[in-house]
């Protein structure tokens, strides 16, 4: 090992790259366990039978779990017991969240107490959204590729997966959408009927309410529904699994998590998230009939004849496509914020969060994109 010059008796663990015999892999996990044991082995080792003050640089370590930390904790307790003294630095938040659940392994703050400067910052937020972009990416390729596999007869779903995730993302949503749709749907026609019948219109606010809802508001409403209520829940689940290493352990079985957490969550999002939009296209026009009918004095009949002669089916299957995309966009996000998931409670707390805004964002975004192209 490389001594400081200023220090001759502190030993250090240095991470360059991955290919630094000296340095501990860039991830400390159960899978390269073997390396990073190699690692400190060298350097306890250069730091003999005690009194050596031995600094192990975490800077290039990405990821860790409870095994690495398990490690780091065991070799720096049985150096301390020889009577040398161990301290760790440079660990990432992430890693550093992680330590801090074992004392004996705690990450040594700056002591300088020098915040980060704003380029500093910038530079961290953009690779970490980059990390993030590149992250949700490659787990849109993976699931596409075993969504194609599993529609094709090459892998099977559990018995009732399907159906209970169904449950869970959509029957179990029917009455927030319904309510806050049929809402929507007749305060639009109140505010619009106050500006129709200046004119004599009051019969084209069946034209406002209906085409509205066909293709925007049913399919933006019921996705945000969704994205708040089963987003969030699968950032949280898969984010647990992830903090109690239930992830781990499916990679260690040779088995894709993607596979088998992601794969059934996006198939049920496809058939439930229409159905859903659907439901709320109902009941939206239902609650612009009810302001027609009992503020306006439009006959049922007369605005039943003018919804018949107004839609068009382009009109449903625009908003259908919309929440299609809308479905898959809250489901892979919800996923990889889950998988991102690093620490302890707190983490799965912030996965969660990241999940419903980063969500509503997409969504919103997809939605202001689709409706420029569809204009045009």
């Amino acid at each position: 090992m490389t001594k400081p010059t200023a220090s001759p008796d502190k030993r250090s663990v240095k991470n360059d790259s991955d290919n630094d015999s000296d340095g501990l892999p860039t991830q400390l996990t159960v899978l390269h366990i073997a390396a990073a044991e190699a690692a400190l082995d060298r350097v306890f080792a250069a730091g003999g039978d005690g009194g050596d003050a031995v600094v192990v640089d975490l800077s290039n370590v990405e990821r860790i779990d409870s095994i690495g930390a398990a490690l780091l904790a065991t070799r720096s307790r049985g150096y301390r017991k020889s009577g040398g003294s161990v301290r760790f630095v440079g660990a990432r938040p992430a890693v550093a969240a992680t330590l801090r659940m074992l004392p004996a392994v705690a990450p040594a703050t700056d002591a300088s107490g020098r915040g980060a400067g704003v380029f500093e910052r910038l530079g961290g937020d953009t690779h970490a959204g980059f990390s993030a972009v590149v992250g949700l990416g490659s787990l849109f390729a993976d699931t596409a590729h075993f969504a194609f596999l599993t529609l094709i007869g090459r892998y099977r779903l559990r018995p009732g997966t399907l159906a209970w995730e169904l449950s869970n993302i959509g029957s179990r949503a029917l009455g927030v959408v319904g309510l806050i749709s049929f809402l929507v749907g007749g305060t639009m026609a109140l505010q619009a009927a106050a500006q129709l019948r200046r004119f004599g219109a009051d019969l084209y606010v069946v034209d406002l309410v209906t085409l509205s809802m066909l293709r925007e508001l049913g399919p933006l409403m019921a996705a945000i529904v969704v994205a708040g209520r089963s987003g969030s829940a699968i950032a949280a689940e898969i984010g647990t699994m992830v903090v109690t290493e239930e992830v781990d352990a499916l990679r260690t079985l040779g088995l894709d998590p993607v596979r088998f957490l992601v794969v059934p969550k996006v198939l049920a999002f496809t058939i439930a998230q229409p159905l859903l939009t659907i439901f709320a296209n109902v009941l939206g026009v239902l609650g612009g009939f009810a302001v027609a009918v009992l503020y306006l004095d439009i006959g049922p009949g007369a605005f039943f004849a003018r919804l018949r002669d107004l839609v068009e089916i382009r009109d449903l299957l625009t908003g259908l496509g919309k929440a299609v995309v809308f479905g898959w966009l809250i489901c892979l996000i919800g996923a990889a914020a889950g998988m991102a998931t690093r620490g302890g409670a707190e983490a799965v707390g912030r996965s969660t969060t990241s999940a419903v805004v980063t969500g509503i964002f997409a969504v919103v975004l997809a939605d202001a994109v689709a409706s420029i192209f569809l204009w045009f």
